[in-house]
């Protein structure tokens, strides 16, 4: 009797620390074998390891994805409008194209050269959160144009709303950038709640 009690005793901590991994809020609770580069790791509330990985999706075959839980209401659906929207110090000079991808899924490629892009990316977002990731590429093999910080490249990413030709952006949630006195590549993620 004895023996069956200590026994017990030792289970019931281990059953009522029972935590779930999550990677980029898909449950993978029994993964092995697997390697991940360049990912992050967060502990919830509740001990559960969320790992976000940018470049890496989870397909879960035969059954319904699990993600983890929140205590806040996460939405049904999106009902505000988020939109992208890039600025340059001089177009084409910072020698910086951005990939952009949202919840692990290729978006676009940021293209140093380009004018202005002003796009919605809402259709991209899911209700509640969200992880943004940039993935910058210094252009090399040829001779920079400039080394200076006042040629950037940045990307910001907010809640808003268009009206005609215009698109006014309320709140800012994601700024990114890079300029020309920058020398390497570098990712960056960023944590967004769409409402």
């Amino acid at each position: 009797m004895h023996r069956a009690m200590s026994l017990m005793v030792l289970l019931v901590p281990t059953q009522a620390l029972a935590v779930s991994v999550y990677l980029n809020g898909t449950k993978v609770d029994g993964l092995t074998g697997a390697k991940m580069d360049k990912c992050s790791a967060e502990f919830d509330a509740k001990g559960n390891v969320l790992l976000s990985c940018p470049g890496y999706s989870v397909k879960v075959e035969g059954g319904a994805v699990e993600k983890p839980k929140d205590d806040a209401a996460v939405p049904s659906e999106i009902s505000k409008h988020y939109f992208l929207v890039t600025e340059h110090g001089q177009v084409g000079v910072s020698d910086y194209d951005f990939d952009l991808f949202i919840n692990s899924k290729f978006v676009r490629r940021l293209r140093n050269e380009e004018e202005q892009i002003v796009t919605e990316v809402t259709r991209h977002l899911q209700p509640g959160n969200n992880v943004v990731t940039f993935v910058a590429k210094k252009r090399q093999g040829k001779e920079r144009k400039s080394f200076s910080p006042e040629h950037f490249f940045r990307v910001i990413i907010g809640e808003g709303a268009a009206g005609g030709d215009r698109v006014m952006i309320d709140e800012a949630l994601v700024t990114f950038q890079k300029t020309a006195a920058d020398t390497g590549d570098a990712t960056k993620e960023f944590a967004l709640t769409a409402r």
